[in-house]
């Protein structure tokens, strides 16, 4: 015969069998609920369409704010421009129709965003900042052309690419920018190395990518502040004598801008 306290041990445990599926509902209507409110994946980037795309190449500084001398004294924007607009001219010919070419006038910072508000408001899908490299003051060396004191650095070659981690589409970026540095290489053309050196001072940069030169730089507005994919090119040392004039040279001209529409061109198949 059970005893009181058994018949109690009893009456619990039926009770505990009964409330179980309750308590299991109960339980499970919230993990349902939450499981509801994951949020979907992100759909894939938008596929390229060529004709369509919107790229702004700029033009690096201005005419009032030239950028750097050459060792000749020729100022970088000029190098930039003729650069800029030969590149701009290969994207149209390769069936970029909506590439446009960025020249803004004005002081240097103001200038900076005045351009990427052009290119914001314009909703470019691409910004590509076209510079020339030169080299920290310490590191300049003057000698005499044409009867005037001007300044050079044999010291270092070569081009750079540069992108920014505080861009909102800073993988892309990264991912253009080493497509471009691989076409240029592929052409024979050296990456400028100085830039991991403790020399640099306040201009050394992380570098990124040791195979295509390729290197982070945070500050530089036309690529932190604009809202798409943002690239910096320096095509090359205007301070470096023997490079300056291979910068002059349409030969050099062409072989950039074709690495440039190529990778481009790759760039936009991918999407």
């Amino acid at each position: 015969m059970s005893s009181g306290r058994d018949i109690v041990a009893i009456l619990l445990v039926s009770l505990v069998a009964l409330l179980l599926p309750s308590i299991d509902a109960g339980l499970a209507a919230p993990a349902r609920k939450v499981a509801k409110a994951r949020p979907r994946p992100s759909p894939a980037p938008a596929k390229c369409e060529m004709p369509k795309f919107r790229i702004v190449v700029d033009v690096g500084h201005t005419p009032d704010s030239y950028g750097a001398l050459s060792a000749r004294n020729d100022p970088e924007f000029g190098f930039n421009f003729r650069l800029a607009r030969l590149i701009t001219a290969k994207l149209k010919s390769e069936g970029f129709a909506a590439t446009r070419l960025l020249v803004t006038d004005g002081k240097a910072r103001p200038s900076l965003f005045k351009r990427v508000g052009s290119a914001n408001g314009s909703r470019a899908d691409l910004f590509l900042s076209i510079h020339h490299d030169s080299v920290p003051d310490k590191l300049l060396e003057t000698w005499e052309f044409d009867g005037a004191k001007s300044y050079f650095s044999d010291r270092f070659s070569g081009h750079s690419l540069f992108v920014s981690q505080q861009n909102s589409h800073f993988a892309t970026s990264l991912v253009l920018a080493r497509m471009i540095g691989r076409q240029l290489k592929e052409q024979g053309l050296h990456y400028a190395s100085q830039y991991t050196l403790p020399l640099m001072g306040r201009y050394r940069r992380q570098l990124l990518d040791k195979d295509f030169g390729v290197y982070r730089y945070d500050g530089l507005v036309v690529l932190s502040r604009t809202s798409s994919a943002a690239v910096l090119l320096e095509a090359g040392s205007i301070i470096n004598r023997d490079e300056e004039m291979a910068m002059n040279a349409p030969e050099r001209h062409e072989t950039i801008a074709a690495a440039v529409a190529s990778a481009i061109g790759e760039f936009c198949a991918r999407r």
